[in-house]
C-alpha cells in the first residue's frame, strides 16, 4: 500500500470523506460533529494522506497542527471494502512518524462515544493513547470522548 500527501481533488478522496461524514452525522448529532469536510481539510496547518492498493483508496488519515509541539489527528477513516485489513494501522503508523519528524511533543484527537466508535478507541488506545479532556477549541460533550498521547 501507497500513502501520499492528498491534494483533496479526486473523486475517490470527496466520495470517502462524504461517507465519513456521512455516517458521523447518522450516529452523532450535528452539534458534536467535528470531522472536517473538503474545504476545511484544505487549510494550510493540516496535512492530508490517502492511502492506496493499487488505483484503489483504502483510507485517508490527517494531522492538524494546533501550535508548535502539539497536532489533532483528523479524518482516519478505512474505505468499507479494506476494513480489518490492517490500513488504519498503516496510516496511525505514517502520522505518528510524521509527528515524530515534527518535534510534535503531544497527539490528540476527538471520536465519538457511541458504540460505532468501538474500533476507533480500541485502535488509539492500541497506539498508546489515553482518556483525557477536550483541548483545543473543545468543549466538554457527551458524544465526545479525547484522547491524547505524549510522545
Amino acid at each position: 500500500m501507497l500513502i501520499k500527501i492528498d491534494d483533496l481533488r479526486g473523486p475517490e478522496v470527496a466520495q470517502i470523506l462524504t461517507e465519513h461524514l456521512t455516517d458521523m452525522y447518522a450516529v452523532s448529532p450535528p452539534e458534536s460533529v467535528h470531522a472536517l469536510d473538503l474545504d476545511k481539510l484544505r487549510k494550510p496547518e493540516i496535512t492530508f494522506w490517502s492511502v492506496w492498493d493499487g488505483n484503489q483508496l483504502a483510507g485517508c488519515g490527517a494531522l492538524k497542527e494546533l501550535d508548535a509541539t502539539h497536532a489533532e489527528i483528523k479524518s482516519m477513516r478505512t474505505a468499507n471494502a479494506y476494513r480489518g485489513k490492517g490500513v488504519a494501522v498503516k496510516i496511525m503508523e505514517h502520522i505518528l512518524g510524521v509527528a515524530a519528524e515534527r518535534n510534535y511533543q503531544r497527539l490528540s484527537l476527538e471520536t465519538g462515544t457511541q458504540d460505532f466508535f468501538i474500533p476507533a478507541r480500541k485502535l488509539y488506545e492500541r497506539f498508546g493513547f489515553e482518556y483525557c479532556g477536550p483541548f483545543g477549541d473543545y468543549a466538554e460533550d457527551p458524544y465526545s470522548a479525547f484522547m491524547t498521547k505524549t510522545l
